[in-house]
């Protein structure tokens, strides 16, 4: 579903702010697979999602979504393939727009549009039952403006909307980070379910190792660029936290790292 094959990414090349921040990075993504990314600052989680979104161009190497080359596609064309979920709750939606017009214009992304423009009420029936999905009661809520919500209803909002089309691939860039843990469980178990029920790829970034650890069927730790380690199946099953410390001390040759470090 995903493949990137050798691709490389530096910020300032020939300054002294030089940074390689991916280097001949290879990742392939099988369908349904929902993998779990992390690492510490700099080791080049956020600009392998952005490398994906089309959010900059690559200097070198290929990125293939569904066996479709998109590597030279800006970031608006490839929004046909990619659903995408910020850390900001404040993005993703539009807040002075009502609830069921935010999920209207999800619904449209990439069609054709008319002159016409409003939401029927097939769609405003449609709405309703994926919104009773979140168990939030924004189903009763669908002609509130977006602003009036709070930033785990707007983030949940945005999870339904990222999903509607089934995208060939769901990035779920930190998207828990900036709410409270009770409101980042519940986001979290959300992406779970839209993950499986709309049987979705999904890429997730996080600091926190223990939702690494617990959400996904596959977690890959990155470090300078690279991916140092890639686990899934019953393994990853079997990982702790500790596990994951060890291996990176091990793997990266920065044996004074922290978890602390780690996760910030």
């Amino acid at each position: 579903m995903l493949k990137l094959e050798r691709v490389s990414k530096t910020f300032h090349p020939g300054t002294i702010h030089e940074k390689r921040a991916l280097q001949e990075l290879e990742l392939h993504l099988a369908p349904g697979e929902f993998v779990t990314v992390i690492g510490g600052n700099g080791a080049g989680k956020s600009t392998l999602l952005n490398a994906v979104a089309g959010v900059w161009p690559v200097d070198s190497g290929k990125i293939l979504i569904d066996s479709v080359d998109v590597t030279a596609l800006p970031e608006h064309k490839r929004a046909a393939f990619i659903g995408r979920v910020f850390q900001d709750p404040m993005m993703g939606t539009a807040p002075n727009m009502q609830i069921e017009e935010n999920l209207a214009l999800a619904m449209r992304r990439g069609k054709k549009r008319g002159l016409r423009w409003g939401v029927t009420k097939a769609e405003r029936e449609e709405y309703h039952e994926r919104l009773k999905t979140l168990g939030l009661g924004l189903e009763n809520r669908m002609e509130d403006k977006v602003g009036l919500l709070s930033g785990g209803q707007r983030q949940a909002l945005t999870l339904l909307m990222a999903a509607l089309q089934r995208p060939k691939l769901l990035l779920l860039d930190e998207h828990t980070a900036a709410l409270d843990p009770a409101t980042a469980g519940k986001v979290l178990e959300l992406s779970d379910q839209i993950v499986a029920e709309n049987q979705l790829t999904a890429l997730m970034i996080t600091h926190n190792m223990r939702d690494a650890l617990t959400h996904g069927n596959r977690i890959i730790m990155m470090h300078a660029g690279r991916i140092i380690l890639d686990i899934s199946g019953e393994e990853k099953k079997k990982l702790t936290k500790k596990d994951l410390l060890d291996r990176f001390a091990a793997l990266s040759g920065v044996q004074e790292e922290t978890d602390e470090v780690l996760l910030s």
